[in-house]
């Protein structure tokens, strides 16, 4: 009942590439991808031995969802299911009594009420939950996925192309365990931890979870005493780096093909991307469809490159503008960014007391930082901390910074443009209201579709048929004119953390929109309701 592609694509999907014997794995049943399953053989089992380690399920955690409002959710979200499918009667009570036993099951005593607690999830997004309630998955889902899909896309050229390739076990499994530990690196409330909150601590060091994730692999592997090749252990790491741009030099030269497969540096088509992007969209309820299975079915190896039908460009182009569309209505959302702010501050008035930066280097005890924090700041006895726990306070209470306005960079200025800073903005007031950097707040919000200013598709290879072994790309021009002539956008927010100087700072951000660009480049209109509240 949970797959968000329809049956005929699961199936499909499911018998060309899964290529696994049921008798021989465990499944997990995932509301995105149906069965998804993990190999129970000796020879094959190394991807349970890193899923049950405490640093792998580490990815459950969650701190800010009420569990039993989860349940809530899902509960809507099945029978929803159930009735726009039209389902028989039938199948609407046999699916109601096995929920609610299941529910019974996880409430009765202090046991069950653990495993509803232990199963919750965390939002991948960060806080988008907080404006999307339903955007509430776990990343331990999204790694399972990224592996489910991996496995599915080297099957399918090794159905198509494995002999003249030389695919063989090693390799399978090499890019299943790459998908499958791809983000095990990732902080608390997933990229703000990185991008935001580190660089103020640690005056700009270079930090990224990626090379986390080589570390926490490597600690997995030792804790553990987890039996892999040395030759796959490189390579998983080689993997799950390949789209950073300081990833090192890969030891083999030899089917490089396998390193666009999960984390594609070559032109970022991936099935990181294609998990991520279809979860999220199907657990904000946004509507959008992205046919991935027409991707992984139109694909094939040419000059260790993979490469896609020229039919499917138009798929590719999709895959790039939904994914800035996420960006933009989900990740970026105006109040996503107020409480990414706010979580921020949280945590850069507590890193003094607490010491939150200083586990980054150490996969030992980095494993233990999740979202929990915030739950450790508020319930911390310290009073030093009472700032950080004023900020949590009024994200429980939806007392968030006011959203001001903001504006668009203008496509001609946006080579040069430099980011916007508070003090920008107190340089505009006019109205002779004190304005302090620390009463605002500025996100300078940059949407591309992967490549900055440039036209990610420029660097996707396509082909014509199987007959031929051409490989090229297509300009624009030769598909449509209706498709996108810019590729990236960079957006300016300004926000008031008091109220009271809510209309101050709106004067002062058109001030500075007209004195930087000629004119109010701004389309809102200032509320009326939260001058008046001001």
């Amino acid at each position: 009942m949970g797959a968000c592609y329809n049956n005929e694509e699961l199936s499909r999907l499911t018998l060309k590439t899964s290529m696994v014997d049921p008798r021989n794995s465990k499944h997990v049943h995932d509301n995105v991808h149906g069965n998804i399953y993990l190999d129970k053989t000796s020879a094959g089992n190394l991807s349970l031995k890193f899923i049950d380690t405490e640093q792998f399920q580490r990815q459950l955690d969650a701190a800010s969802v009420n569990p039993r409002a989860t349940l809530r959710f899902q509960l809507l979200d099945g029978w929803m299911e159930v009735y726009m499918r039209r389902a028989y009667l039938v199948e609407l009570i046999s699916y109601s009594i096995d929920l609610f036993k299941t529910i019974n099951a996880l409430c009765v005593g202090a046991e069950g009420l653990k495993g509803v607690t232990d199963s919750v999830f965390i939002d991948i997004s960060g806080v988008a939950h907080m404006v999307y309630p339903g955007a509430v998955h776990s990343r331990f889902e999204h790694s399972l996925g990224v592996y489910w899909l991996a496995g599915a896309a080297i099957n399918m050229i090794k159905n198509l192309q494995g002999e003249d390739l030389g695919i063989d076990h090693f390799d399978i499994q090499t890019v299943k365990l790459a998908g499958l530990l791809h983000d095990v690196g990732h902080g608390p409330f997933s990229h703000i931890f990185e991008r935001e909150f580190l660089p103020r601590v640690l005056n700009g060091c270079q930090w990224s979870h990626e090379e986390m994730s080589l570390k926490m692999i490597e600690h997995i592997v030792d804790e553990h005493y987890i039996e892999i090749e040395p030759e796959s252990l490189t390579k998983v790491k080689e993997m799950v780096v390949a789209s950073n741009e300081n990833a090192p030099s890969k030891s083999s030269k030899e089917k490089l093909f396998l390193y666009d497969i999960v984390a594609n540096g070559r032109n970022g088509i991936d099935v990181d991307k294609f998990d991520y992007m279809v979860r999220d969209s199907r657990a904000c309820r946004l509507g959008y469809e992205f046919q991935f299975p027409r991707l992984l079915e139109n694909m094939r190896v040419i000059d260790d490159e993979i490469c896609y039908r020229a039919k499917e460009c138009l798929t590719v182009h999709k895959l790039f503008s939904m994914r800035a569309d996420l960006h933009r209505t989900v990740y970026m959302h105006a109040k996503v960014k107020a409480i990414e702010l706010m979580i921020v501050d949280a945590l850069t008035k507590a890193n003094d007391e607490l010491q939150i930066a200083a586990s980054i280097q150490d996969p030992a005890t980095y494993w233990k930082l999740d979202d929990t924090i915030i739950k450790t700041i508020e319930t911390h006895s310290s009073p030093k901390l009472k700032e950080s726990k004023d900020l949590i306070q009024r994200i429980r209470r939806r007392e968030l910074y006011q959203f001001c306005n903001e504006f668009s960079v203008p496509k001609e200025k946006l080579e040069h443009f430099k980011n916007v800073t508070p003090q920008d903005i107190i340089c505009s007031e006019k109205s002779g209201v004190t304005i302090k950097e620390e009463d605002i707040a500025i996100a300078n919000v940059k949407i591309d579709m992967t490549r900055g200013r440039n036209n990610p598709v420029d660097r996707v290879h396509f082909f014509k048929d199987y007959v031929t072994d051409d490989k090229f790309t297509i300009e624009d021009e030769s598909i449509s004119h209706m498709l996108p002539s810019g590729h990236q956008d960079m957006i300016v927010r300004v926000y008031s953390k008091k109220p009271e100087l809510f209309e101050a700072v709106c004067e002062a951000f058109v001030n500075f929109q007209v004195k930087t660009y000629g004119k109010t480049t701004q389309v809102h209109g200032t509320p009326e309701k939260k001058k008046r509240q001001s």
